[in-house]
């Protein structure tokens, strides 16, 4: 069954839409139009659902039919609305794009697009010797059914021997290996979280982690990080966990995406006590643990100060290795990992064994792939830096001394805006709204320095340029594709 949007709740995503930038220049129908498209663009309507019938949507929003129709119109002509006679109108996107693996849609022909959509990097050149390594070592497992719901126990034991040595004491059975973070979080989702249950995330924090919660239904609280360091402030976040009592929490501690905080560690031990105290859960983000940056010392792993079993530990190879061999794991107590592989088994079998040797024989290398990431991410960083204390310099950021994104205020509310100008020069972001919750975060940007230091200062240069732009704006231009992924 097509989902339908009423009036009522479009007129609520649509805001203010008469006030965006450019609007006085703007007839009603264009800005309107303008406005839908923008919710297009940055998520907050979803593809492929039917928008309410012109007069209600006219009511709603105490303005003409005739305005809503050409609305309506404009919407058919850019390729962002079809329609049938009788039946309704949906949303949709120009015929030249195509869904991307994050859901969201991309370009087919985007060579010439700077991509800070995503926040990863290119393949290390160990990949390809790790790679002919592993496909040696395959005969071992062919007489075998290929199945390891844990995982293949050499990956277990390389993965435990990494938590040993951040003096964390790890077993192999306390460790299942899985398809990438996210499906590490997804199962653990899967396991301790029944439909409706309630959780306390960070605001902002990661778009598909929130994506996945939004797929078990679950009620979201949230606690707003600080732009400055450290970022969380541990009254209102404890505080938060005994007023809300959550069954879930989940938290990026160490270089938290988007905004690079890192918790300290007298706080990720009060948040423990608090969270078994109070009967919650922590689900515990660390794809970015191995990405400090200028000699920075990390704090003790949160779990190191569970004494009950509260907190579940995710994390994978995606950021400090390559996000195409699709590696992740869960550090948990052996039994939840018994129960987390029961559960697993009715969703996908196991990992792939030779995506898993490949991983094998990487972290056998990891110390000199990890110090050349660092190394080539501290530079790529202090690039990007330079680029905007240059060409936008009332915007603000706090220097990450971690991971692989700058968080940056803005000098307005206009992320949702910039993005959109963004796409017509060739740069894709990732506004701040996708961060968070129910459209805000307007005055925030995610930028990565995870490409070369010279396409980050020409995205910069682009960026400045449209920005000053939308000051001055007339009626928006779209172009086809006119969404970012």
């Amino acid at each position: 069954m097509t989902s339908q949007v009423r009036g009522a709740q479009l007129a609520r995503l649509l805001g203010q839409w008469h006030a965006l930038p450019g609007r006085r220049r703007s007839p009603d129908y264009a800005a309107l139009a303008g406005a839908v498209r923008g919710l297009l663009a940055d998520g907050r309507l979803p593809l492929g659902v039917r928008l309410p019938a012109e007069r209600e949507l006219a009511e709603a929003l105490k303005i003409s039919r005739t305005t809503v129709t050409a609305a309506y119109r404009e919407l058919r002509e850019s390729g962002h609305l079809a329609s049938r006679r009788g039946a309704g109108s949906w949303t949709m996107l120009p015929g030249n794009h195509r869904m991307a693996s994050t859901g969201l849609w991309t370009p087919l022909d985007d060579r010439d697009m700077i991509d800070l959509g995503v926040a990863a990097l290119a393949a290390p050149p160990e990949l390809l010797p790790a790679a002919r390594a592993a496909a040696e070592d395959l005969p071992r497992y062919l007489c075998g059914a290929g199945y390891h719901p844990t995982g293949i126990i050499e990956l277990r034991e390389a993965v435990a021997r990494s938590y040993a040595e951040r003096g964390l004491p790890t077993s192999p059975e306390q460790i299942m290996v899985t398809n990438g973070t996210q499906h590490a979080l997804d199962l653990v989702l899967r396991l301790a979280l029944a439909p409706g249950g309630s959780v306390l995330v960070e605001a902002p924090s990661y778009p598909n982690a929130l994506a996945a919660l939004a797929a078990r239904r679950a009620r979201i609280s949230t606690h707003g990080l600080a732009l400055e360091e450290p970022g969380w402030d541990a009254d209102l976040l404890l505080g938060g966990l005994r007023q809300a009592r959550p069954k879930l929490a989940y938290l990026i501690p160490d270089f938290q995406n988007p905004t690079g905080h890192l918790m300290p560690a007298q706080l990720r031990e009060r948040l423990v006590a608090t969270a078994h105290a109070v009967g919650t859960d922590l689900v515990v983000d660390e794809s970015f643990v191995d990405l400090p940056l200028d000699g920075t010392v990390l704090p003790p792993p949160t779990a190191s100060f569970d004494r009950h079993s509260r907190v579940v530990t995710i994390g994978g190879m995606s950021k400090p290795f390559w996000g195409g061999l699709r590696i992740g794991w869960v550090r948990a107590s052996a039994p939840q990992v018994q129960r987390l592989a029961a559960t697993r088994v009715g969703v996908d079998m196991a990992s792939p064994v030779l995506d898993q040797l490949v991983a094998v024989h990487l972290l056998a290398v990891a110390p000199a792939i990890v110090a050349a990431r660092r190394a080539q991410l501290t530079a790529q960083r202090d690039a990007l830096l330079d680029a905007l204390a240059q060409r936008l310099p009332d915007w603000r950021v706090t220097v990450p001394h971690g991971g692989v994104t700058l968080w940056a205020e803005l000098d307005g509310p206009i992320s949702s805006a910039l993005a959109r100008a963004a796409e017509e020069v060739g740069v894709r972001l990732a506004p701040g709204p996708r961060f968070g919750l129910d459209g805000t975060l307007e005055r925030f940007l995610r930028l990565p320095f995870t490409l070369p230091a010279a396409d980050l200062v020409e995205a910069v240069g682009r960026i400045a340029a449209v920005r000053y732009d939308l000051d001055r704006a007339g009626r928006p231009r779209w172009r086809e594709p006119a969404v970012f992924a």
